[in-house]
């Protein structure tokens, strides 16, 4: 039988964390804290039940300061994974907290077919948001001039791989990326695998920011 997925919740808000317990497929646990402090604990003592994730609801009263909560979080806590839902969705807020390792944001009221999909994209490894979000998120991104080794290194990549970096860094999934492509989701994959070693970067979104900031073509 396979284990229940469990998601840790730091949710103040009863309408929201009403919603996400609707929304969620059947086999998933949904446990609810409201502090910090519970978080910690809960976290600390996950010998008994391992949390595979971590939703927070951002309200819009001391954002900034959760935010900054959930950096820390990240921090003590690199091997669970951490979604934000924030009532404001702020590209500045979601630059700083992915780029520290978070692994997505959402609307707080999202839908059941797609808190599917982000489950299924996040537990691949990959960075949640969509396309549009990303799109946005690499153009307010401080823009740092890259070395010619780096674009070198883009343009010494095979020309599948090239290809797969360029619909990176316009923000499409894998399966997009395959759809685009003519080939599979696997294969799509192993190419992200290579690139990955070939370039340096940890993740989408460290890839997409270096093709950003290159002189490479995309």
């Amino acid at each position: 039988m396979k284990d229940a997925l469990n998601i840790l919740c730091w949710n103040t808000d009863d309408a929201v964390w009403n919603h996400w317990q609707k929304v969620v497929e059947k086999g998933i646990v949904l446990t609810r804290v409201v502090k910090l402090e519970e978080v910690r604990s809960h976290l600390d003592r996950q010998a008994d039940k391992a949390y595979q994730y971590i939703f927070v609801f951002l309200e819009d009263e001391a954002f900034s300061k959760k935010v900054e909560e959930v950096a820390l979080l990240r921090r003590s806590y690199p091997d669970t994974k951490i979604v934000v839902f924030p009532n404001q969705p702020s590209q500045a807020a979601a630059l700083r907290l992915l780029s520290l390792g978070v692994s997505g944001q959402c609307a707080p009221y999202i839908g059941a077919e797609q808190l599917a999909l982000v489950l299924s994209v996040v537990g691949a490894g990959e960075i949640w948001g969509g396309k549009q979000f990303i799109e946005n998120l690499i153009a307010q991104s401080l823009p740092q001039a890259q070395s010619n080794e780096d674009t070198e290194l883009l343009q010494s990549l095979s020309e599948r791989e090239q290809d797969v970096v360029r619909y990176i860094a316009h923000g499409l999934s894998n399966k997009q990326i395959a759809s685009e492509m003519d080939i599979t989701e696997r294969t799509v994959k192993s190419h992200l695998t290579t690139v990955f070693k070939k370039t340096h970067t940890k993740d989408r979104l460290s890839l997409a920011l270096l093709v950003q900031g290159s002189t490479f073509v995309h």
